[in-house]
């Protein structure tokens, strides 16, 4: 067992009346829950101090995947460093890409072709759709479901498939660039990936009927963690955890960028339970609704995605001459709506080719926050259920 169990000190220790209880006494323990931990989703220590199965504080502990990701920023050219933002939010690479690309953009008054700005809304919407499978799979495995887990996977395999013929990357794409995107489509695969788009919307109620409504599954985590409107604003969450708290907020419609704008679709938020679509028991701000959120954000990114290839127009796909590019002696902070949140860089140039500062405003960072308010006082089973609704990416936590 990776889990670690600790003495507490006599402090800590809980005396009961030896004269109603005799010798009777409990005590306090510490427990590691990582970093090496199949319910941590990466390398996160979280130490518990528990009282028999009901959890009082729990501490994140973060650090182990740190490796300088800001501080390279201010050693190369901004090109050079796209590859290193697909290794923060390695499920995202695609939106980890998009968002410095748009800062060195707006720091050099770089302007996109429209049809570079098209693909990148639909690469972005395909990398998010990506993400929230493998949030959904994993967080059925850590309740106990392995099937939904296969299933989840299917799906993404077919998307990751969709950005190999593209970009030639399965997992760090370095796709979207400075000035655009990388590569122009290859033929046909417009409509490869619109026949993904019918076949994967028939695959979301499978989901449902495996995992979202599974009378287990629902029990595990609803009225479980339950972070109010007021908690999830001063803990600065976003994305889906600040959604499912019921707060309609998301960059793509509040503060637009690449042309969201200009597109159709809606912003789901976490709704009480107790109708057709939300089970009995179910309210908002609890581990189900962040779940829920993530399950109707997909949907909402596929119309995103047929909208943007329906009006893909010809032309180029990079802005021309875009390498040893020189920084304005300026500073910019961008933030796009990545999968777990807002994602924001902050560039500032001094008339070289090279940054003289980077620094990125992580969503998983944020939100990860709230871990030891909505662990307290809870079963020790929740635990995991609490932190897998929050859906952390360590690489970008730790940066």
């Amino acid at each position: 067992m990776a889990d670690t169990v600790f003495e507490a000190s006599p402090d800590t220790m809980i005396d009961y009346d030896s004269s109603q209880q005799g010798d009777l006494r409990t005590e306090e323990m510490l427990i590691n829950m990582g970093p090496q931990h199949p319910s941590t989703h990466g390398v996160l220590r979280v130490v518990l101090r528990t009282d028999g199965e009901m959890v009082l504080e729990a501490i994140p502990h973060i650090g182990y995947l740190h490796r300088c990701a800001e501080k390279i920023g201010e050693a190369v050219q901004p090109y050079q460093y796209v590859p290193y933002t697909d290794r923060m939010d390695y499920l995202a690479g695609m939106n980890n890409n998009q968002a410095f690309s748009l800062a060195i953009e707006r720091l050099c008054g770089i302007e996109v072709p429209p049809r570079g700005e098209t693909i990148r809304v639909a690469f972005a919407e395909l990398n998010r759709i990506a993400s929230h499978l493998v949030s959904l799979g994993t967080y059925g495995l850590d309740m106990g479901a392995f099937t939904p887990f296969l299933y989840c996977f299917r799906e993404r395999e077919m998307i990751l498939d969709l950005f190999e013929a593209a970009c030639g990357a399965r997992l760090t794409y370095s796709y979207i660039t400075p000035g655009g995107v990388h590569d122009d489509l290859p033929a046909s695969w417009v409509e490869r990936c619109l026949e993904f788009l019918d076949y994967f919307e028939t695959k979301i109620s499978d989901y449902n009927n495996l995992l979202s409504f599974n009378h287990i599954f629902v029990k595990r985590t609803s009225r479980v963690g339950v972070i109010s409107i007021d908690d999830a604003i001063g803990y600065g969450l976003t994305g889906p955890c600040l959604r499912g708290s019921g707060i309609r907020w998301d960059l793509r419609k509040t503060a637009p960028y690449d042309g969201y704008e200009n597109y159709d679709f809606d912003i789901p938020i976490a709704k009480p339970g107790g109708t057709d679509e939300i089970p009995e028991g179910v309210i908002v701000g609890d581990c189900w609704s962040r779940y829920w959120v993530r399950v109707l954000e997909m949907t909402e990114s596929v119309k995103i995605i047929r909208q943007a290839l329906g009006r893909l127009p010809n032309g180029d796909f990079i802005a021309p001459k875009m390498k040893n590019i020189k920084l304005p002696e300026d500073e910019v902070y961008v933030e796009v709506e990545n999968p777990r949140g807002q994602l924001g860089f902050l560039v500032a140039g001094d008339k070289s080719a090279i940054p003289s500062r980077v620094k990125a405003r992580g969503p998983s960072f944020c939100n990860l926050c709230i871990t030891e308010k909505a662990c307290k006082n809870v079963m020790l089973a929740d635990v995991p259920a609490i932190i897998g609704s929050i859906d952390v990416v360590m690489g970008e936590v730790d940066r």
